[in-house]
């Protein structure tokens, strides 16, 4: 594909999450506005962010098209606003619009971010008598790594394994699906799309 190919790409995917920044009320957007000659990046991050609570730096990067020095630049400055704030999740720092969510849902959605921890609280909203054995069959892992993903999910406070796999926040963790369920995988959309008969009714 010609450069010039590759540069419309960007500066579209750039536009249509500017788009989202620019029409959300954010904290720190008038000291942004009163920039008018910056580009569609800073509003593009912010709008990603916001549509995509909890990714990582260089998923930020990748998805938006943009340079490392460009995106560290840009996120320092928002940050710096206190237009979004980061969490720290093991390896990765995780990025939130600031003051949008309250410090176990950063670690819920940072959870939610990853394959395995994310398919096992699907199939677990699905059907929380799941096993360990039917949880790695239906995501095709192995039961080490399903037990390795239960541990990190009981040290979250969001899995209790003393009798089984039970979800310890299933309306919490079924509302951040369905509320961000365009910024997960299919699996979880799909979820969300049959929310509705997972809501448990009792008059």
């Amino acid at each position: 594909m010609p450069d010039g190919g590759v540069d419309e790409n960007k500066r579209a995917t750039l536009r249509r999450f500017a788009a989202l920044g620019t029409a959300a009320p954010l904290v720190g957007l008038g000291d942004r506005e009163a920039s008018a000659s910056r580009s569609d990046a800073p509003d593009a991050l912010v709008g990603y962010i916001a549509a995509t609570p909890g990714a990582h730096f260089s998923k930020i990067r990748d998805d938006l098209q943009l340079g490392t020095g460009e995106t560290q630049h840009h996120l320092r400055q928002l940050l710096e606003e206190g237009t979004v704030e980061s969490h720290r999740d093991g390896d990765y720092r995780r990025f939130f619009i600031a003051d949008r969510f309250s410090a176990s849902e950063q670690v819920a959605l940072g959870y939610l971010r990853r394959d395995t921890p994310r398919g096992m609280v699907v199939a677990l909203l699905r059907n929380p008598e799941a096993t360990g054995a039917e949880l790695a069959d239906a995501l095709g892992v192995s039961r080490p790594t399903i037990s390795a993903a239960a541990a990190n999910l009981a040290d979250a406070g969001l899995l209790d394994r003393t009798d089984g796999y039970e979800l310890t926040e299933p309306e919490r963790l079924l509302t951040l699906i369905v509320r961000y369920a365009d910024s997960f995988d299919a699996a979880a959309g799909a979820l969300a799309d049959d929310a509705a008969s997972l809501v448990r009714y009792d008059p």
